[in-house]
């Protein structure tokens, strides 16, 4: 059973002698370069791009997405954005509402949560929810801050990865490599090589 494996694998390996992937070229000021051999046709590579699209992003964010001509990414960036500024807002104003009411009731004055004499919500209350509020708001900030820096980093990635040749022509070929210290017995071993 074992030595079937053995002769499976070896005729599966002689069936797929060729698999084709990427191609070995390189793209440098126009000039394609395919092992030793120059080729005039080729696109330009600009080593200035990721740096350019961070650069972008930082001053507008989706601005480098724009650069690398991924126009659908912006609005993702831009909603991302948002939404922690949405919620940094927000916990922001109710923060300030909770302060402002906790410093009224401290000082023997009515805030908007006493109605008619009766307070709806407790010293304790306002002091828990003030914690609260200045948590979620640093969290919203935060969140911000790192989805800022990912959306920078992401433009940076993608432009050097547009400049990045992914041709269809990468090749694996199995070969068979008779050991030659020892000739007496016959050993074979399996090399598997693949270009990219």
């Amino acid at each position: 059973m074992h030595f079937q494996k053995i002769i499976f694998v070896l005729i599966l390996t002689f069936l797929s002698a060729n698999l084709f992937a990427q191609k070995d070229t390189v793209n440098v000021k126009g000039i394609k370069i395919k092992g030793n051999v120059k080729i005039e046709k080729g696109g330009v590579y600009d080593a200035l791009a990721p740096s350019k699209a961070a650069f972008y992003s930082a001053i507008f964010p989706g601005m480098g997405q724009i650069y690398n001509k991924k126009y659908w990414k912006a609005p993702i960036v831009w909603g991302a954005l948002a939404i922690p500024t949405y919620y940094y807002l927000q916990n922001n104003n109710d923060y300030n509402r909770y302060r402002t009411a906790y410093k009224l009731r401290k000082n023997g004055l009515v805030d908007e949560f006493t109605i008619d004499g009766v307070e709806i919500v407790s010293l304790d209350t306002l002091e828990n929810a003030q914690e609260q509020l200045k948590e979620n708001r640093d969290m919203s900030l935060l969140s911000g801050v790192i989805l800022y820096v990912l959306q920078i980093v992401e433009a940076s990635v993608n432009a050097h990865l547009l400049q990045f040749n992914t041709s269809d022509d990468l090749s694996l070929k199995p070969a068979f490599i008779p050991d030659p210290i020892r000739f007496d017995t016959p050993k074979f071993g399996l090399t598997l090589t693949y270009n990219f």
